[in-house]
């Protein structure tokens, strides 16, 4: 759960950097959400191995 923690604060995260660059044309939060969006796929890419991990020891 720890994991899902960390990815609920990543997409706030987006969200605001997301709503200062296409709202505000800031160009350096365009960067940040560049950013951010990269780490959660890394986080959801750990969590998917992990539930895949999980399922298949149950076997």
């Amino acid at each position: 759960m720890e994991k899902l923690a960390e990815l609920k604060a990543l997409v706030e995260t987006a969200e605001k950097e997301g709503a200062a660059f296409y709202e505000k044309n800031n160009k350096a939060a365009g960067t940040r959400f560049r950013n951010v969006l990269q780490q959660i796929k890394v986080v959801a890419t750990d969590m998917r191995k992990d539930v895949t991990e999980k399922k298949n020891a149950t076997k």
